[in-house]
């Protein structure tokens, strides 16, 4: 675990990629990608503001509504990552205020900022971080939709993506969906390889807690085994989920905040195979 000013250095150098990919390679193709950025790009358009502004004001925004539904779950590096963004991006232009492509092609642009933005939000999804945002309207989809979060991610990433037909010609429009759907797949690569399941075994001691969050919050399916300590021969017990990416990050998060003494290891799994049935709770692991 780094320590606080480590910690702070790390999620800075993290959004200062995000924030150098979005202002050298997102904004001058004009794409939607998948981000509340990318948003922000449409409404350019729409209100007399910049870029910056507008991702601070909907960052701002989306943080209140998060406190306000899910209480103290979008912890201070989500806070911290949020500001810091647009903070960055508002300096971009100002010092940079004639910025235009690096590469003078807006499919390779979106090309560029895939490549760069994946570098600086896997770091942060590495630290139990996000750049909030996007993360928070999938959430706000989660509760009243009733879908899973990668399927609201996915949601709201394309909703992001259509906006642009209300400013742009079709081919920007079909390059911001081809670019989302891409920015998905090379993060997957960052984060998991070829992989988009982890194996989360924990052994806490607020054990009913941790399995309330992964039943209810999380709606996964968890497994508890009996284990006896090879030291002091003392029984315990270990919960046992299979989670995605975005439940991957939510999961250690809490953890972090509700145990940080837990005992956790973790397993990349390759493929899941299963056949559901009707049963009570979520007493299957998924």
């Amino acid at each position: 675990m780094l320590d606080l000013a480590g910690n702070i250095l790390y999620l800075s150098v993290a959004t200062f990629i995000i924030a150098t990919a979005i202002f050298f390679f997102l904004m001058p193709s004009k794409a939607s990608v998948s981000s509340i950025t990318g948003l922000s790009i449409v409404l350019t358009h729409f209100i007399p503001l910049s870029v910056a502004q507008i991702t601070m004001v909907m960052n701002v925004g989306l943080l209140i509504i998060g406190f306000i539904l899910f209480g103290r779950e979008f912890g201070g590096k989500t806070v911290y990552t949020s500001i810091l963004l647009p903070l960055l991006l508002r300096l971009y232009e100002v010092l940079l205020p004639n910025n235009g492509s690096l590469t003078g092609d807006a499919t390779l642009d979106v090309a560029c900022y895939i490549f760069v933005v994946s570098i600086g939000l896997s770091m942060l999804f590495n630290d139990n971080a996000s750049s909030g945002g996007l993360d928070i309207v999938a959430k706000i989809l989660q509760r009243f939709l009733h879908m899973e979060i990668g399927q609201a991610l996915s949601l709201a990433g394309i909703a992001i993506a259509l906006s642009s037909a209300l400013v742009y010609d079709t081919k920007t429009v079909a390059l911001s969906l081809l670019g989302t759907y891409l920015n998905g797949i090379v993060l997957d690569h960052y984060i998991f390889g070829q992989t988009g399941k982890k194996r989360v075994c924990i052994m806490t001691s607020r054990e009913e807690v941790v399995r309330q969050f992964i039943l209810q919050e999380l709606r996964s399916g968890a497994t508890i085994y009996e284990a006896i300590g090879g030291f002091d021969l003392q029984p315990r017990r270990e919960i046992i989920t299979i989670v995605n990416k975005q439940e991957y990050q939510q999961l250690m998060t809490f953890l972090e905040k509700t145990d940080p003494q837990a005992f956790v290891t973790i397993y990349n799994v390759t493929e899941v195979r299963y056949i559901p049935k009707p049963v009570l709770g979520h007493e299957a692991e998924r």
